[in-house]
């Protein structure tokens, strides 16, 4: 077992293990006391994984339910937020019990977000079963929910107690699954290690997927202790998520995944960049190949003009204007404040 220990405000451990699905029951008995614990998951995960979960707490002596919601990040709302604090109160569940996400990134994000907010706070466990949210959206502690004008536009700061990730989970998930994942993947390359984008570029991540796995989230662990609360270095991890979250939204949140909608974000940013000249000649062209590598988009349908319109919406956005993360070359980033006036002038769109 390959574990990593986050020191955040709430220290935790990040656990990876081939198989240890079936063991969360034992590994969190030795974590918590609680007596109860719900299950929090979706329609497409449900049939695989729920049973198995359930199974393992029950043999340790919890008493337990579960709450399943439509799959999709259209589900990704305060009406389903609703839904699962019903079910937390009707089932009684106190300060000391605790919430399982089982399940991707919105799983993840709206578990954690009921979590922070229900009885003003319990604690929840993230055992991710996607690639993306192994890699990334399960270890941090970001929780949120969508609501129409943007993308997470409500959400709070509340670090899970313990993240369980099971790599065999992944091969039973469709392909598009794994290339959504491998979005994630090659932004970790492009913001922090050079080395990273090379090997999934010049190797196929499948055939290596713990060592990907861990790599990624040790990443993300060095930059959430240096700034959890996202005061500075921690925004790095939002390349191409401005441009991303736009995207996704002009889709109204259908037809086009997370990771596609990054990938198109890295490669419109990077283009920005070496069109001024702060972004290495080459380097936009050097990630579109792996995205396609990946079977990932490099280009959306909707104008850059709709896409800049939309990012007026961002969580990172104010009135000055847009706060890009930009790189100077693969695996070397940082953040290059925009005023709203210049934001075309960067994409190259006449005002």
């Amino acid at each position: 077992m390959k574990t990593i220990h986050v020191s955040t405000g709430s220290p935790y451990d990040i656990m990876i293990e081939r198989g240890i699905l079936d063991n969360c029951g034992e590994i969190i008995k030795k974590l918590s006391n609680a007596e109860k614990i719900t299950i929090v998951t979706d329609t497409n995960v449900a049939p695989l994984y729920k049973w198995r979960v359930l199974n393992s707490l029950s043999q340790q002596g919890y008493q337990t339910t579960a709450h399943v919601f439509q799959a999709g990040e259209q589900s990704k709302n305060l009406n389903t937020i609703a839904d699962i604090y019903d079910t937390l109160a009707d089932f009684k569940m106190t300060r000391k019990d605790l919430i399982v996400a089982l399940g991707g990134g919105v799983t993840g994000d709206m578990a954690g977000f009921a979590a922070a907010v229900y009885l003003r706070g319990i604690k929840y466990i993230q055992i991710p079963t996607t690639l993306l949210s192994q890699v990334d959206s399960s270890v941090g502690g970001k929780t949120a929910v969508d609501l129409p004008q943007g993308k997470n536009l409500c959400g709070a700061f509340h670090q899970p107690a313990l993240v369980v990730i099971d790599p065999d989970v992944l091969s039973t998930l469709p392909p598009h699954y794994f290339s959504d994942g491998m979005g994630e993947v090659i932004k970790y390359g492009c913001i922090k290690s050079a080395s990273l984008f090379d090997a999934v570029q010049n190797r196929d991540a499948h055939e290596y997927i713990e060592d990907v796995i861990y790599e990624c989230v040790d990443i993300k662990r060095g930059v959430v202790e240096r700034d959890e609360k996202e005061a500075g270095e921690r925004a790095l991890l939002n390349f191409g998520h401005t441009a991303g979250h736009a995207i996704e939204k002009l889709h109204n949140f259908t037809g086009i995944s997370h990771g596609e909608a990054v990938g198109i974000g890295m490669v419109m940013i990077s283009k920005a960049g070496e069109s001024a000249g702060i972004t290495e000649p080459g380097t936009a062209e050097k990630i579109t190949a792996v995205l396609k590598k990946y079977n990932l988009k490099t280009e959306d349908e909707n104008s850059l003009s709709d896409i800049i319109s939309a990012m007026a919406f961002d969580k990172k956005s104010t009135d000055a204007g847009i706060n890009f993360i930009m790189l100077s070359k693969i695996g070397s980033s940082f953040i290059k404040p925009v005023a709203t006036a210049d934001i075309k002038k960067l994409f190259g769109v006449e005002a």
